[in-house]
């Protein structure tokens, strides 16, 4: 729907006219997200320069009703930053607010706006001397923002944990208008509820995060990786669990890979090669990293390996002797979702069981699929060390991809009911946005629900905070 002429000067007059764009090619960009799933229409896109602004945009908008899509980065695969087809709705993208507010080496905190690139985050604590490890395909487009609203994993959870866990405090404009300043870096902060845990993950359902104080960490000076061949998944876990004993934790990431899936790295991405002479079943990609000088990274890495090959748990490794080696072995890891865009269309699954029924399900999953949809080429892969699986389901070979990908929640229904059955999660790190809204009604304990309506309820009663996401 049309905005009232007025409104839309009023909105304008805040940001600006270079800042408020209505014109449709340029508006393209912003209302399309990554997998091509939807194609929303926004009845104005504006990009604030401060948080000042955002709260006169919504402060508007709450007065005239008018609905609110919060967008960082686009990058996200379930459309939480998307619109919805109507028009009817404002959308608000951060990418202008991108400055880094204050590093803190002594405190090991950075400060920043919320359309930071998340990249940028990590090369200014690298400046300093320090680490931030959130780290994931996008980053170099993806805004921090967007990662916390959606609670972003990636490739080191297992030894930093998710975003969640990188957050000490946040500044978020309500969907009133104010602006609540939380930006504290204390480690130690238990004067009543956490406030912030209730905007990350939250996908812009009850506020939007405009800064945040994030934590850092001592950077590595000693890292080793391998690629490690095995026959079964069952040796992927007895892997896992002898190397974090091995290292005393210090595994940084632990990456499982298909053949299926190294062979379509190999056949579509430039500069990937298979390194073994032989094919083998899976593979795991895993590193150990420390910042202790004292400490002999490498001697513990060789010793799981040794021992790990002598138990008959590997059957091969090819240990990085460079740093151009360990980015080739990383570069097959990372290039699995473009790889399989060359393959047509690809129903995909972003689940988490415990990690001691990763094979299980792998196994489990595998069979039904194969059962129900003949031909499929299931491609599993991702963060073992944590439980988190992308259980990516390639069409058949000479398939009609549109016919294919009409079948996804019939797909999903299949594997989704093992993954509850299992005590496991629909989503481990890419949120829920529109694309699994039905499947959280299905799948969602009742009273979790119920608690989380209320939330919304209280902090934004005229839903006018990405409306349709998460709850619906």
């Amino acid at each position: 729907m049309p905005l009232d002429q007025t409104l839309r000067d009023r909105l304008t007059a805040i940001v600006g006219p270079t800042a408020s764009i209505s014109d449709p090619a340029a508006m393209a960009p912003y209302l399309h997200e990554e997998r091509g799933l939807y194609h929303g229409k926004a009845a104005l896109v504006l990009r604030p320069s401060s948080t000042q602004e955002v709260a006169e945009i919504v402060k508007t908008c709450a007065a005239a009703k008018l609905p609110i899509v919060p967008q960082g980065g686009n990058t996200g695969l379930c459309g939480g930053a998307s619109p919805h087809e109507d028009g009817s709705e404002l959308l608000l993208n951060l990418g202008r607010m991108n400055k880094v507010l204050a590093v803190d080496p002594m405190n090991f905190t950075i400060t920043v706006q919320a359309g930071c690139i998340l990249a940028d985050v990590q090369r200014a604590a690298e400046e300093k001397g320090a680490l931030f490890p959130l780290s994931l395909g996008a980053e170099g487009s993806c805004q921090i923002g967007g990662n916390l609203a959606t609670n972003a994993g990636g490739i080191n959870v297992l030894r930093y944990g998710n975003a969640r866990d990188l957050v000490l405090g946040l500044e978020v404009v309500l969907p009133d208008g104010r602006i609540w300043n939380g930006l504290r870096a204390l480690g130690k902060d238990n004067t009543g509820y956490a406030l912030r845990q209730l905007f990350v993950g939250a996908e812009g359902t009850l506020g939007i995060i405009t800064a945040a104080v994030l934590k850092l960490f001592p950077r590595p000076t000693e890292v080793a990786t391998a690629l490690c061949a095995l026959n079964n998944l069952e040796d992927a876990t007895k892997l896992l669990n002898r190397a974090r004993a091995l290292s005393g934790d210090a595994v940084t990431a632990f990456e499982l890979i298909p053949r299926i899936g190294l062979e379509m790295c190999v056949k579509h991405i430039a500069g990937c090669s298979d390194p073994f002479q032989a094919p083998h079943p899976w593979y795991v990609l895993t590193e150990f990293s420390s910042s202790r000088p004292d400490v002999a990274i490498r001697g513990s890495f060789d010793a799981l390996l040794e021992t790990a090959f002598e138990e008959g748990i590997i059957t091969d490794a090819v240990i990085a002797e460079s740093v151009e080696q360990q980015k080739n072995l990383w570069r097959i890891r990372e290039s699995l979702p473009e790889a399989q865009k060359f393959e047509g269309g690809s129903i995909k699954h972003d689940i988490s069981v415990p990690v001691s029924r990763v094979p299980q399900f792998i196994a489990d999953g595998m069979a039904a699929v194969a059962k129900h949809f003949p031909g499929v080429r299931p491609v599993p892969f991702g963060h073992l060390g944590d439980g988190n699986i992308h259980f990516n389901i390639s069409q058949p070979v000479g398939a009609d991809k549109a016919a294919y990908l009409a079948r996804w929640e019939e797909m999903n229904r299949i594997v989704h009911d093992i993954v509850v059955a299992m005590e496991g999660s629909i989503s481990a790190e890419h949120g829920i946005g529109m694309l699994k809204v039905e499947e959280m009604k299905r799948y969602k304990d009742p009273v979790e629900l119920d608690l989380m309506r209320r939330l919304k309820q209280a902090i934004d009663p005229a839903n006018l905070m990405n409306p349709g996401k998460v709850l619906g």
